[in-house]
């Protein structure tokens, strides 16, 4: 193992040859002595020590701690102070209110020996600290998603690249914040602000997921749907010391997911709710009126007459153009709580809760009716339509939704039978 390289720098001679013989004979190289700040600066470029002593008291235009400073700050080397009088104590407390980081002349070789050692000791601790940190902060800022770490207070201590592009701030900003003021999150789902949740996984004790729906408000006031977790930090004894919250913008996540939705419940020309999610909501409508006896609903089932004429005549490209309308139309004849669908090809269906009495709903039909009868004008055609309209109501307990739906369907083939642009009721 080589020896560990030390340069001395005193300006008082005899003693600079004291302590030379005393690292040496410790077993340290001591292969300069120098007596100035300038020439210690340069031999500390030239032969790389492992540990600089210095006289803090060090005579000439530079004096011990400047020195000492540039050693430390630019060549990264650890200084231990060699001092005597009380009124360099004084006169430099900063500098020597650091434990073992001076000595005390006359001292003897043991004290010497204890003071390079631990010396050597608190650089070597801080390097390996410091690679450690850096490390982390590689693997940290290497993620993809956003990391915030927070003391136990719920304040900020550190964020990575990926967190300063989302939240807006940057790192410098951020640290010593409460982590509220610069994660603002929203709940959606109850538009309500959400608490520090550093301060609620620091009371848990575990881990926690973002609520749902949780919405950041970035530091220019852009919304960003987010989500992840928060988890405790530990320290080896199991004591919470902070949290850490780790997100993503989920944006494009909730977009798709929102389309996905819409393919699933919503006809994709018409925009209307489709056979499924009507079936849901008429499925919903059945369990409500067991529960209330007074509570009445009715099913509409619509079949465009003469469209079949009107796709062959003019193509599809207009046929398509036309069910858009005519779902428009139906739209507007409907209360905002009642639902109309597109069930396949032209057929759609009306559910209306929470009516009165068959009444409500043959005025609906007639409504439908007379808002048919008004002509499109699509792409410099004139067209119109009527319907034929069945109808049922939940005047008997109907347990499933296709027992209702077939009867309405029973009643829209009597209306058709009946010469078209009108309406039946099941019975």
């Amino acid at each position: 193992m080589f020896a560990r390289k030390i340069l001395v720098v005193e300006d008082e001679k005899i003693i600079a040859s004291n302590i030379r013989k005393s690292l040496q004979k410790l077993g340290y190289s001591v292969s300069e002595i120098t007596q100035s700040g300038e020439e210690a600066i340069k031999k500390v470029a030239e032969t790389h020590p492992n540990l600089v002593l210095i006289d803090i008291c060090l005579a000439g235009e530079i004096n011990g701690v400047h020195v000492a400073d540039i050693i430390q700050n630019h060549f990264h080397v650890p200084v231990v102070y060699i001092t005597e009088c009380s009124e360099c104590k004084t006169l430099y407390k900063n500098q020597l209110s650091e434990p073992f980081n001076y000595i005390v002349k006359p001292f003897i070789e043991s004290d010497l020996q204890f003071a390079v050692e631990m010396a050597l000791y608190k650089h070597q601790s801080k390097k390996i600290l410091y690679e450690e940190k850096q490390r982390l902060a590689a693997i940290i800022n290497s993620m993809g998603c956003a990391v915030i770490v927070t003391y136990a207070n719920g304040c900020i201590q550190m964020m990575n690249s990926t967190a300063e592009l989302i939240t807006g701030w940057k790192q410098s900003e951020a640290l010593g914040k409460d982590l509220i003021e610069v994660v603002k999150l929203v709940d959606k789902d109850v538009e309500e602000t959400i608490a520090n949740l550093a301060t609620n996984v620091i009371g848990a004790g575990k881990i926690l997921d973002l609520p749902e729906n949780s919405t950041l408000i970035t530091k220019d006031g852009k919304e960003i749907a987010i989500g992840d977790n928060l988890a405790p930090i530990r320290d080896r004894n199991g004591n919470i010391t902070g949290a850490v919250l780790v997100f993503q913008d989920i944006t494009k996540r909730k977009q798709t997911e929102a389309q996905l939705i819409r393919n699933a419940f919503y006809d994709g020309l018409t925009a209307l709710p489709n056979r499924v999610l009507f079936l849901d909501r008429l499925r919903q409508t059945i369990e409500r009126s067991k529960r209330r006896s007074d509570y009445y609903f009715a099913v509409l089932f619509l079949d465009l007459d003469g469209f079949k004429e009107i796709n062959d005549r003019f193509g599809h490209g207009i046929g398509d153009d036309f069910l858009v309308a005519i779902a428009r139309r139906l739209e507007s004849c409907l209360r905002g709580g009642d639902t109309v669908a597109r069930f396949g090809g032209d057929e759609f269906t009306v559910l209306l809760e929470d009516i009165k009495d068959i009444t409500d709903a043959t005025n609906v039909a007639k409504r439908i009716q007379e808002s048919l009868r008004s002509p499109l004008n699509l792409n410099g055609y004139e067209l119109s339509t009527t319907a034929s309209i069945g109808i049922t109501w939940n005047f008997s307990s109907y347990e499933e939704p296709a027992t209702l739906l077939r009867d309405a369907d029973i009643a829209m083939y009597r209306a058709k039978r009946q010469g078209k642009a009108t309406y039946a009721i099941f019975s």
